[in-house]
């Protein structure tokens, strides 16, 4: 059997870095992951809550933070930062101040910069949510799957892979399926492959979908 291992965390130091950026003593350590955790989940119901899109992608490409002791830095990387902008003008601010209020961080100032990319259906989180709005609205897993592959060729990508599992199109039996385009390494490291995984919610059940994205490298 392969050894299945986040090809993300199977790059780190080499083609891919940390979303997290702060140091904690041992006893301190999970209360700092935990407080990550919930901002990363708060600002994307902020998001989701105020942004008004036809499709239902919200553009949230990645999260960082980066903490010191008297500031918390959180750069939003973002595939459409233009719609957030219009629907809420003094959004960013808000989130801002709630965010400060939330984690009562009195004594650390909280700063929030959000950074456009440049081909956001290159990016596997926003692709995810593609599919997953599509598969919300009953359309079929195969058509979605091959959008999907359309929209990331437009982003000069070497290679795609998609796979959906679950109860796919409301079947009995829960299946897996996927589509391959291009190439994708997995074994080789110093190939800068992105990867997400996401979970949407149907009227049949949960579904699971995966995305590697080969960027460049070897």
């Amino acid at each position: 059997m392969g050894q299945k291992i986040n090809p993300i965390g199977f790059r780190l130091g080499t083609t891919q870095g940390h979303h997290s950026l702060w140091f904690a003593q041992p006893k301190n350590y999970s209360e700092g992951l935990q407080e990550d955790q919930k901002i990363r989940n708060y600002i994307k119901n902020y998001v989701q809550k105020n942004m008004k899109t036809s499709s239902g992608v919200e553009g949230i490409a990645r999260i960082e933070i980066q903490k010191r002791i008297d500031l918390i830095q959180i750069i939003i990387y973002m595939g459409f930062p233009k719609i957030l902008i219009e629907s809420r003008p003094r959004g960013i601010e808000e989130l801002q101040m709630n965010l400060q209020k939330e984690f009562n961080s009195v004594n650390r100032k909280l700063n929030i910069a959000i950074t456009r990319i440049e081909k956001p259906y290159g990016n596997p989180n926003i692709l995810a949510e593609f599919i997953a709005g599509q598969l919300k609205n009953r359309v079929s897993f195969r058509k979605a799957m091959k959008k999907a592959i359309e929209l990331t060729e437009q982003a000069d990508t070497k290679g795609i892979q998609v796979q959906i599992a679950g109860r796919i199109d409301g079947k009995e039996i829960a299946r897996v399926e996927w589509i391959k385009e291009g190439r994708v390494p997995l074994q080789t490291i110093r190939a800068k492959i992105d990867y997400c995984s996401y979970t949407v919610r149907t009227i049949y059940g949960v579904l699971g979908i995966k995305i590697w994205i080969f960027i460049e490298g070897e």
